[in-house]
């Protein structure tokens, strides 16, 4: 049967049709001449919002991250994150091919990094090695099951990375999941961060974009490596106006997203062909299958009832709850999930 229920992922949203109407009522110009008005509006509104001096409206979080690692970096330079960490990861090497610079693997507990985990693996200077200049958070944590860092956690490390004179990036794919969360100010970021990168086309629902907010100097210089980087687009602000709009209207309704998490979490934990499930923080479920149970086989069998999420190891699946999935669609997805006989 046709797949109706689609966990893969908080990327496959469709923008609403309130969403539509104001891309296509957008105020536009050429944006590599700075001229396109709403662009511009949604730079401002997140840069206040983060309270940031500037912002910068990029067609992808990659691209955002990459530009500000090769803001942050010099050749023979190290980044310090996560071995789980999207930069690393899912990025296509991008840290070596833009920035020349290596990385140091960390083993954050579900991809939370610490003060006590970062110090000991921040180079001396050595003629030997590489020059330890950049700390990269990812919050949420997409490998880590949506697990997220409270400010109370972030001030350490801030703290500490200017004690050693290091950058500090904050990959904010999902960081509004994790204000809702936590109960923290966005406003309070700004503070801590040397680059931050908001994305639009997850849990917001926006179709396109990813915005890195920095200091005036900072976004002077990304522009350019935006530029370089093939990503200076003219007309966007019929894509700039989804994401303003999705943060006016799509922000406060996350928590319904973790709330949807949490029910499937629950069914799956009380099936026999699931042995454990990750706990719970925002709208990532990942679990891993019994022994005697293949990710694989239990993912296609799912896709037959019309539920589709995605097999993220041998034995491990991740589903992720959005806008576009209802409370319907969950009780469905936990009717299945329960009867289900893999």
């Amino acid at each position: 049967m046709a797949i109706k229920i689609d966990f893969r992922s908080d990327t496959v949203t469709k923008p609403t049709a309130e969403m539509l109407e104001a891309m296509m009522g957008a105020k536009v110009g050429d944006d590599v001449f700075g001229e396109d008005e709403t662009v511009n509006r949604l730079e401002h509104k997140l840069a206040a919002m983060f309270n940031m001096e500037a912002g910068l409206f990029c067609p992808s979080g990659t691209m955002s991250n990459q530009i500000a690692i090769k803001c942050f970096t010099q050749p023979m330079d190290e980044v310090i994150c996560d071995q789980t960490a999207h930069v690393y990861r899912y990025e296509g090497g991008g840290i070596a091919y833009h920035s020349m610079a290596s990385v140091r693997l960390l083993n954050g507990s579900r991809g939370i990094l610490t003060p006590e985990l970062i110090e000991p693996e921040i180079n001396e200077a050595n003629i030997h090695y590489p020059n330890s200049s950049l700390v990269v958070l990812e919050n949420t944590v997409n490998k880590g099951g949506g697990a997220c860092y409270s400010l109370a956690q972030i001030e350490p490390i801030h703290t500490l990375c200017n004690i050693k004179g290091l950058k500090l990036h904050l990959d904010g794919a999902r960081i509004f999941n994790a204000l809702i969360r936590t109960g923290d100010a966005a406003r309070d970021y700004g503070k801590y961060f040397d680059g931050i990168s908001v994305c639009l086309s997850k849990g917001l629902g926006a179709p396109v974009g990813s915005v890195l907010l920095g200091s005036a100097e900072t976004i002077k210089k990304a522009v350019k490596i935006r530029k370089a980087f093939g990503g200076g687009m003219r007309q966007a602000g019929f894509l700039a106006a989804a994401g303003i709009y999705a943060l006016d209207h799509h922000v406060d309704r996350l928590s319904v997203d973790h709330t949807h998490a949490q029910a499937l979490a629950g069914a799956l934990s009380k099936v026999s062909y699931v042995s454990s499930v990750v706990p719970v923080e925002t709208n990532i479920v990942l679990f891993e299958v019994a022994e005697g149970f293949k990710a694989g086989s239990v993912v296609h069998q799912l896709a037959e009832k019309g539920i589709a999420c995605n097999a993220t190891g041998r034995k491990t699946i991740r589903m992720v709850t959005h806008l576009d999935i209802s409370a319907e669609m969950i009780d469905m997805a936990i009717e299945n999930i329960i009867h289900l006989h893999p």
